[in-house]
């Protein structure tokens, strides 16, 4: 199927009539050759830690039930932890933050995500990043970007019950506006601006309005310097489940 054309995404995404057919053709894209070399790369050059892992290596595809209202926006898989484990903020520290978050507020069934097979579970989310593979320094370039843009919008159109987009940081902010407007969504001029906890709701002619939160990324750099803290975090996801009636309560069977 010619997974190593630069053009693989945007022939393939539009025609993949449900999530699993999605996240196949996904998991198999080899678009982008600076990003095929990294996260092979990386999977060979391993850390002393995961040593004895077998590395996913292959674009990491998103992870949530079909019937989500919320989606959560991230960047792209670390090397060492999606590229490893092969499900997106799974295995690294930004992972760590995000699920815990997530567990606290009503959206996961567990505080923990170190494995494809340790029966997590989400209710009512679906987590996916702008870009599917682990790139140099956590930084894709524009192009590799937009490469990748069609495996976004189709994951979106397969959301029929998505109400929110929580966004992690600048860069997927960036990647999601162009990926809207491909969706007939009415983006406002001059575009929304970042920032933590800012809220638009994104007309579209023929659909409820979709709405857009920003949120600090999960990174180290951001948590560790206290740039986001945990209250901050659980604050943005409460809302995005306040506005949808999503998840379970803090006292109740998630």
């Amino acid at each position: 199927m010619d997974v190593d054309r630069p053009d693989y995404p945007a022939r393939v995404a539009p025609t993949r009539v449900d999530l699993h057919s999605l996240d196949q053709a996904v998991s198999d894209c080899r678009a982008c050759p600076r990003l095929v070399q990294w996260r092979e790369e990386a999977a060979l050059v391993k850390r002393a830690a995961y040593r004895d892992w077998t590395y996913w290596a292959r674009p990491v595809p998103g992870y949530g039930p079909g019937d989500a209202r919320i989606a959560i926006l991230g960047l792209a898989p670390a090397a060492h932890g999606g590229n490893r484990t092969g499900r997106v903020f799974t295995g690294d520290r930004s992972g760590d933050w995000l699920y815990a978050a997530m567990h606290r507020v009503g959206l996961a069934n567990q505080a923990t995500s170190v494995s494809i097979d340790d029966g997590l579970r989400l209710t009512d989310t679906r987590i996916f990043a702008a870009v599917r593979c682990a790139p140099p320094a956590n930084k894709p370039t524009p192009a590799e970007r937009d490469t990748c843009a069609p495996w976004m919008a189709r994951e979106l159109t397969l959301l029929p019950d998505l109400q929110v987009v929580v966004v992690l940081g600048q860069f997927g902010w960036n990647a999601l506006w162009p990926v809207l407007a491909g969706m007939s969504y009415l983006i406002p001029r001059p575009r929304p601006r970042f920032g933590h906890g800012v809220q638009f709701a994104i007309e579209h002619p023929d659909r409820p309005p979709l709405q857009v939160l920003g949120c600090y990324h999960v990174s180290q750099q951001n948590t560790f310097t206290g740039v986001l803290t945990e209250a901050m975090l659980d604050a943005v996801l409460r809302r995005a489940r306040a506005m949808t009636g999503a998840g379970a309560g803090p006292d109740e069977p998630h």
